[in-house]
């Protein structure tokens, strides 16, 4: 369950407020905020009537709720009741209650998602924070689009109809290039449907909000028609799901002014010509200021006074205002209202007269356009369900077409769905490496796994020679293929996973008092304890937390676990540095050696990048310690303790791993014994 949260990176959690806390700590990790709340509201009884109410309905049956137990009601009411009684935002726009079954999504556990960067970068330093594959991926052109593309990458699917349905889909639009440019420059016309649906409902949503919407309505008749004209069933599908709504938009448009202010309080909004009042209003208001300018024009030539100024304020209202230095020529009908530093203001009888009607006039004005606004926007909310399951649409079609996109500019192949559980890739690339502008090429690999000769890949090589890079890419290669989009080779032919675990890199949890070594091992455990014959596992230095013959027997022991036991005989591509390990594959029938190769040019080395079959014959540590800039004493030094280690090892012999020796029991001479000798 917390893994599912860790792919989703929630804002807020809520909790019972007396529920113990054996989790607090790791939700603590996962959201910002975590809040306790009345335990009440999350009981069985409770939370059905809540919903019910909500929702209008007499059973949660058509939600798919009671079929599985209370905890989605429970989950969902609690949401609903928190949102509305402690937010204190309306709800009324929330029709839908969706539950997910996990089983219908490849499981991506806390460690893989960050270890791959599927949506943020490890980096804890944001200068130096690199792309993820969100970023890579992310062209989509609308931020419905935008947000429905990091839940496809938590979670992508594991049923081959739908996946074939979203690889069906991009091909149709790759297939029609002039439609699929169309529909994206039509989508960047379309703006957040959902969040101004949501703005509207809780009566904060403004003129231009409304205009927005209709303008974005405005761009879903043509949309619809080329959506409904395609091939492809799935792209037919959300055609048929999206309601362009002329009546509506016609009557934004014929209400509301080109450019309507956000501020209600503003006035002109309402177009001329709509309501008979509201244009009398305004005719009063206008000739009111028409009046002003004329009075302001005779009272200058009636006092012999040029600079006298007809001026408002909120606190006066409209006044004359004359310098101090022509007092001597005010009119006697002036009735003096302030004194101020260089100039006196006052008003006449004719000029208060004026005023009550144009402000009359104008705060009449302000007031009936913002009723009219009002039952503009209760008109709108009427089309809430259509107005959702076009932005649904709209964000699945925008997502296809980023997929499309990105497969075009990239040069990504359409993945083959196998059913044999056979991982075939030829020239993988890894989507984000690929992108970096280090100047060096990349060099594409071709990977094969199955469930029988070839379910285990040993993989040896030095340092910076590519083997993360590697390991990693076929993992993304899997999750890229299973969320509908191409991916990163020439071809592919994959069976899909239920499971992706990775174990890669080493890096402490203080926060939960876990060391370094204590990370790797939990993490491994749950690997061997949940990866399944179906599962991808991608593993990356196991045991280098600890003493060399410790970490290179734990490393062995995980092989031959994933190798040996039905249960968990997953896939595995496994790279390590501890030579010992490439004699697995005399004992273990479905693990091969692979390596990385490497090109000496004497004292230096070349990483060739390509990964061939066959186990490195060293690891060329100090060579690349050489290439990081360790002092030259350091590396000559070095190889000679090198040296001396290897010819003890040899003049001892290699541990024999393959065939362990039985642990002696160490006897006590001062202990009985029951039996005799």
């Amino acid at each position: 369950m917390l893994d599912s949260f860790y792919a989703r990176r929630p804002s807020e959690l809520l909790r019972r407020k007396h529920d113990g806390d054996q989790w607090l700590a790791d939700l603590k990790l996962i959201a910002r905020i975590l809040t306790p709340y009345d335990d009440w509201v999350f009981e069985g009884d409770a939370a059905v009537d809540l919903l019910q109410r909500h929702f209008e309905v007499q059973s949660l049956e058509g939600f798919r709720c009671q079929s599985l137990g209370p905890a989605p009601g429970c989950a969902a009411a609690a949401v609903l009741h928190y949102v509305h009684h402690n937010l204190h935002n309306k709800i009324d726009h929330i029709r839908r209650l969706q539950v997910r079954n996990p089983e219908e999504y490849l499981v991506l556990d806390e460690a893989t998602v960050a270890n791959l960067e599927l949506l943020e970068s490890r980096d804890p330093r944001p200068a130096h924070r690199g792309p993820t594959l969100l970023k890579v991926l992310d062209s989509t052109c609308t931020a419905m689009g935008a947000r429905l593309l990091r839940q496809w990458i938590a979670r992508p699917l594991t049923n081959r109809t739908a996946i074939t349905h979203r690889h069906e889909a991009v091909a149709a639009l790759l297939e029609r290039q002039s439609d699929y440019r169309s529909i994206r420059e039509q989508l960047k016309q379309v703006k957040d449907l959902e969040r101004l649906l949501a703005r509207l409902h809780s009566s904060i949503g403004n003129p231009r909000e409304v205009q927005s919407l209709s303008r974005s309505l405005v761009e879903l008749p043509d949309l619809k028609s080329r959506l409904e004209q395609t091939p492809c069933h799935r792209l037919r599908e959300l055609g048929t799901n999206l309601h362009p709504l002329p009546d509506l938009t016609q009557q934004i448009e014929a209400s509301l002014v080109d450019e309507p202010p956000a501020n209600l309080k503003d006035g002109g909004i309402i177009r001329e010509g709509i309501h008979p009042e509201l244009d009398e209003l305004r005719h009063a208001s206008t000739e009111g200021r028409k009046w002003l300018a004329n009075f302001q024009v005779e009272e200058q030539k009636r006092s012999g006074i040029k600079s006298l100024k007809i001026r408002h304020n909120k606190v006066f209202g409209y006044y004359i205002e004359i310098s101090k230095a022509n007092l001597d020529l005010v009119p006697e009908d002036y009735q003096r209202k302030q004194t101020l530093v260089n100039a006196e203001r006052f008003i006449t009888p004719a000029l208060k007269e004026v005023e009550n009607k144009i402000l009359g006039a104008q705060e009449r004005s302000v007031a009936l356009e913002a009723e009219l606004f009002a039952e503009l926007r209760a008109k709108v909310l009427t089309y809430t369900l259509e107005i959702q399951q076009s932005a649904t649409a709209l964000a699945e079609v925008d997502v296809l077409a980023c997929f499309a996109e990105r497969a075009l500019s990239l040069s990504y192949c359409r993945p083959d769905l196998r059913e044999d559980g056979v991982l075939d890739i030829r020239d993988g690339r890894h989507p984000v490496i690929e992108t970096l502008e280090d100047g060096e090429r990349f060099v594409p690999n071709d990977t094969y796994l199955d469930k029988d000769q070839y379910q285990m890949h040993i993989l040896t090589g030095p340092n910076m020679a590519g083997k993360s890079t590697y390991i990693r890419q076929v993992a993304l290669i899997s999750i890229l293929a299973q969320m509908g989009s191409y991916v990163p080779a020439s071809a592919a032919s994959l069976g899909v996973v239920d499971r992706v675990f990775t174990r890669v890199g080493a890096s402490d949890d203080l926060a939960r008092g876990r060391s370094t070594f204590m990370v790797e091992m939990q993490e491994t455990a749950n690997i061997l304890n949940n990866a399944t014959p179906h599962s991808l596992v991608i593993l990356d230095e196991i045991g280098r937390g600890t003493s060399t013959y410790d970490g290179i027997s734990i490393a062995w022991a995980v092989a031959e676990h994933l190798h040996n036991r039905p249960e968990s005989k997953a896939k595995t591509l496994f790279a390590t540095h501890y030579h010992e390990l490439t004699q697995l594959p005399e004992s273990l029938n479905g693990a091969k050696n692979f390596s990385v190769a490497v090109r000496e040019r004497g004292e230096q080395i070349v990483f060739l990048r390509k990964i061939i079959e066959g186990a490195a014959d060293r690891s060329y540590g100090i060579q690349v310690g050489r290439l990081a800039g360790l002092p030259e004493s350091v590396v000559a030094r070095a190889r000679d303790i090198l040296f001396g280690l290897e010819a003890g090892q040899h003049s001892r012999g290699q541990p024999q791993l393959l065939q362990p020796k039985p642990r002696r029991k160490r006897e006590d001479p001062d202990q009985m014994k029951l039996f005799g000798e």
